[in-house]
């Protein structure tokens, strides 16, 4: 199959191209890292395969209207250590 045909056969059938799936699925792996664990958005960040932190951000923000940080602020349980990394500080 050709790259060309590829990516409108993938469009046709998850309504997104391959390259915007693959970005939210990694916000989506992102979103879990963030609520369950206590690790900084820059280790988030290196966990599903963005080394520039910047860009994952915006990605981040794009997708989910959120910053990272106000993310796990918003969404992360009060018990769970990604809770107390963002509130402690």
């Amino acid at each position: 199959m050709s790259p060309r045909n590829f990516i409108r056969r993938f469009t046709e059938a998850t309504g997104l191209a391959p390259l915007e799936y693959l970005q939210r699925l990694r916000v989506r792996a992102a979103r879990r890292l963030l609520e369950e664990r206590h690790v900084t958005v820059q280790e988030v960040s290196a966990e599903v395969c963005y080394a520039d932190v910047t860009f994952f951000r915006s990605i981040f923000k794009r997708c989910t209207g959120l910053a990272p940080g106000a993310y796990r602020w918003r969404f992360a349980g009060p018990t769970s250590p990604g809770a107390r990394l963002s509130r402690d500080g």
